[in-house]
């Protein structure tokens, strides 16, 4: 028998969603900035801590909390909140808490919080942390609570649903469920139009129609954008595992083996890609390394910015000048060397309301909330249809959302957890020595005999 419940599952109406964010363009051009709260901030005094039942016959309080890329996506998923929340009545009540953007520091203060008794009922963590979060026994499987509602995961990419119900005492998938894909996403490059039609370079949407999106087209744009002197430059990443990985996979190369075994970041082809990455920068082409990427952009500055799916709410703030998006070029390797991105509500292992945290991460996943989420730019549907994909695409700007769906269809590497080792100390060793590489500070030879013996003793223990 399915249990009754606690939490309405959302109908989310598009107008109403919608209506709830109408606001937040013009807050931000007239403001400069909609502050989101700090992850550090303490929980709200009539929020109870993860670790703290509410009283017999009190209403229960459920605090979640994702990640959001700039104000602009805060302010989709607060105000999905309060959709959710005024449909649930007096018995649940939602208190939405955005998190920062500072990359893993999200997760180190959520591990923080969980073992302070002061972290949310239900968060958000990229794919790749499901194994460190799981392993610590932070997060809760939710397989039986799951089964007593007869929920069925078989409508998500499968890609995400390998590692969210991945066993790791089998070592395969079984019967288990730590939590639901928010979304996915991909890479693709935000296009500044008019700063590109200034540089009398060809348009890049143009180029990958006829089948000539490549690196040389690529470079010829920011080349001709970059001669357009002062602050302006064709090009412009953040500077993390997965722009790094677009140049590594474009030129055929990888950063592990097909079970996440073994490093592979010093084959040939990883190494001709961090090669062409760092001609990019050597030659003048792109914004600083390890400088915001998208701001410059915004700004009107930066000719191509690479980024997923996320970066579309800020766009759509901020971008004040003909924008669109255009799908990655094709590296050497003969793909765009893209990635799936995903990122899972999970719950709280500690919480006091798993059932409550449940409905809400159901609510926060079905088609209708998806749908909502989509239409205001933050992602694509993690769950597969083509309904969905056909709704996707009518969301805009950008007029070539098309350009994600292809991303999604040239045999991207998703994103994934270690289930053996540890992912972010293979990151951090590899980023560090990417980021000695692109500055000068380490050849590119010495990079390539010996990034696989200190990635591995960082993240296998030797």
């Amino acid at each position: 028998m399915q249990r009754t419940r606690k939490i309405a599952t959302a109908t989310v109406a598009l107008s109403l969603v919608a209506a709830a964010c109408g606001g937040s363009d013009d807050t931000a051009d007239e403001s400069g900035s909609t502050e989101a709260p700090d992850a550090t901030e303490a929980p709200a005094a009539d929020a109870p801590a993860a670790d703290e039942p509410a009283e017999s016959g009190e209403d229960v309080t459920i605090r979640w909390r994702t990640r959001p890329d700039n104000d602009a996506e805060a302010e989709v998923y607060g105000a999905i909140s309060d959709t959710i929340d005024a449909e649930n009545g007096d018995s649940v009540t939602l208190a939405y808490e955005p998190g920062t953007t500072d990359g893993a520091n999200y997760q180190d203060q959520l591990i923080t919080e969980i073992a302070n008794g002061t972290a949310p009922d239900v968060f958000w963590i990229p794919g790749t942390d499901i194994a460190r979060f799981q392993s610590a026994g932070l997060i809760l499987d939710l397989a039986p609570i799951a089964a007593e509602d007869g929920f069925d995961t078989s409508e998500f990419y499968p890609e995400p649903m390998y590692h969210l119900t991945f066993d790791p005492d089998a070592g395969a998938p079984g019967d288990k469920l730590w939590g639901l894909p928010r979304d996915v996403s991909t890479f693709a490059m935000y296009l500044n139009n008019d700063l590109i039609a200034e540089a009398g370079a060809d348009d890049p949407r143009a180029l990958a129609e006829a089948g000539e999106w490549d690196w040389d087209a690529y470079a010829e744009v920011a080349t001709a954008v970059s001669a357009l002197g002062g602050e302006n430059k064709g090009f412009a990443m953040d500077a993390w595992w997965g722009p790094i990985g677009y140049f590594i996979q474009a030129a055929g190369g990888s950063y592990l083996n097909e079970d996440g075994t073994e490093c592979t970041v010093d084959s040939p082809e990883a190494i001709a890609g961090l090669t062409q990455m760092k001609a990019v920068y050597d030659g003048g082409l792109a914004v600083a390394y390890g400088e915001s990427g998208e701001a410059p952009w915004k700004a009107g500055t930066v000719g191509m910015f690479m980024n997923g799916r996320w970066a579309t709410p800020g766009a759509r703030a901020d971008a004040n000048f003909n924008w669109d998006v255009v799908q990655l070029p094709t590296g050497p390797g003969g793909t765009q060397g893209n990635w799936l991105f995903w990122g899972a509500y999970v719950v709280n292992a500690n919480t006091e309301n798993p059932s409550e945290a449940f409905d809400l991460v159901q609510s926060l996943t079905t088609a209708e909330t998806q749908a909502a989420i989509s239409e205001l730019g933050a992602n694509i549907p993690s769950r597969q249809s083509d309904a969905a994909e056909e709704a996707f695409l009518g969301f805009t700007p950008p007029d070539n959302a098309q350009a994600f769906l292809n991303g999604l269809a040239d045999s991207p590497t998703a994103e994934g957890p270690l289930w053996t080792g540890s992912r972010t100390e293979f990151d951090n060793v590899v980023g560090a020595a990417v980021t000695a590489v692109i500055n000068g500070e380490r050849t590119i030879e010495d990079f390539a005999a010996n990034i696989c013996a200190e990635a591995e003793i960082a993240t296998f223990g030797g």
